[in-house]
């Protein structure tokens, strides 16, 4: 056998078996999805959204767990994305490229990858206990900011690298400064990859759930939140209680959170790649 046969084996090997492993994770994927709509499908009604947790599993309902989740997305993302975007433009167009500079982008990038119960530690030690915000939503939002941080800045520092230089020679051309080129070129003719992050970032937070354990959110709450003070739960953490709780019951309910945590996602990103594909067309015309 020839080098070139066995070269060619090879790769037709290493394509059959990519294909194997993605239909493999799609179909473990597609029967999780089935058994968790047939769960809990049965379960989702207008009362299982605005009821109150209780100990019985046909009064239960994740009114305080929807709101929670809704209020710590919210606050996050006002807190992240503009300090998220601004750090990213910084350290691409002003930073100098130095040592200095690859020891902090090596850094942000090694931070992407860091436990999140590791910012829940952080998060614990300056926000609950410093600054002396308990376990409220603000806590939470700032715990989560940190984590999401990274993968913003370096989302950021990716889309503004792919932007053309001849965009911004030109730019530099008509007499604009460095701050206009910036702002009303680059950042949008790179406004898709940053919200691509954006919403890769949000999703990871949304589903978070050992951070806000270790700063102190509660897996019970009798009320739903008014302001950013306020104790909270959110949707993962009211999951994981029904999940371990004996009676069946709680399992169907869990099923039916887990969908509605499914579609609140999917709507976001769903708004995100509209706005994205939004921003693509007015950079295009």
């Amino acid at each position: 056998m020839t080098k070139l046969n066995q070269n060619r084996i090879i790769d037709s090997a290493f394509k059959y078996f990519g294909i194997f492993c993605t239909f493999f994770g799609l179909i473990v994927l597609a029967i999780f999805i089935f058994n968790i709509l047939a769960e809990g499908l049965q379960r989702i009604d207008w009362d299982f959204l605005t009821n109150l947790p209780s100990r019985r599993p046909a009064k239960a309902g994740i009114l305080t767990a929807w709101t929670g989740t809704a209020w710590i997305l919210g606050l996050t993302a006002i807190i992240s994305i503009p300090l998220g975007v601004a750090a990213g433009v910084y350290l691409e167009e002003y930073g100098k490229k130095n040592r200095l500079a690859s020891i902090i982008e090596i850094n942000i990038a090694n931070l992407a990858g860091v436990p999140s119960i590791i910012y829940g530690l952080l998060g614990l030690e300056i926000f609950v206990r410093t600054l002396n915000f308990g376990g409220s939503l603000l806590a939470g939002a700032f715990t989560l900011a940190l984590l999401i941080l990274p993968i913003i800045i370096v989302a950021t520092r990716e889309a503004l690298k792919a932007v053309p230089k001849s965009l911004r020679e030109a730019s530099f051309g008509m007499g604009a400064t460095k701050w206009q080129t910036i702002w009303y070129q680059t950042l949008p003719a790179a406004s898709g990859g940053i919200l691509t992050g954006i919403i890769l970032a949000l999703s990871r937070a949304v589903g978070e759930t050992a951070p806000l354990i270790v700063i102190g959110a509660l897996a019970y709450v009798p009320f739903v939140a008014t302001n950013p003070m306020d104790e909270f739960t959110v949707l993962p953490m009211q999951i994981f209680n029904w999940v371990s709780r004996p009676q069946h019951g709680f399992v169907v309910n869990a099923a039916a959170a887990i969908i509605i945590l499914l579609l609140i996602t999917f709507i976001m990103n769903g708004i995100a790649i509209y706005l994205r594909n939004k921003w693509q067309k007015k950079v295009n015309w």
